[in-house]
């Protein structure tokens, strides 16, 4: 179990990347973070980071493709279209958060397998 102390300076250091990032649809990129990370913790500082970036990116990238594709660009002259917007934000987040759980998750149970196997095995899913 980690010390109080480092669990808490990676939190902050967590919502300085956060409250950098500029727009609404960093707001709902941080919520969605804090919200998967409060249900299933990472491991390691190592997954943490990736979790992190992979949650902002796929918040803040996927809940901008959507609006765009929605068409729901005109929402931004509107504040309960930015309030709506963020959500769109948050709710991408929540994918990107889930895909990298499932693919540590698999990489640790395959962590003796070699390179060729695990392409076999996606191969076979696939």
């Amino acid at each position: 179990m980690s010390e109080p102390i480092s669990t808490g300076a990676a939190g902050v250091a967590g919502w300085k990347i956060i409250g950098g990032l500029a727009g609404m649809g960093a707001i709902g990129a941080g919520l969605a973070a804090f919200v998967v990370m409060s249900l299933t913790k990472p491991k390691t500082e190592q997954e943490w980071r990736v979790a992190l970036i992979c949650t902002l990116v796929s918040s803040i990238g996927g809940g901008s493709a959507l609006v765009r594709y929605l068409g729901f660009q005109h929402w931004v002259e509107d504040p309960f279209g930015m309030i709506a917007m963020l959500m769109f934000a948050f709710a991408c987040g929540l994918p990107g958060w889930a895909l990298v759980r499932a693919l540590f998750k698999y990489l640790d149970k395959k962590k003796d397998a070699d390179l060729a196997e695990i392409v076999r095995d996606v191969k076979g899913v696939l």
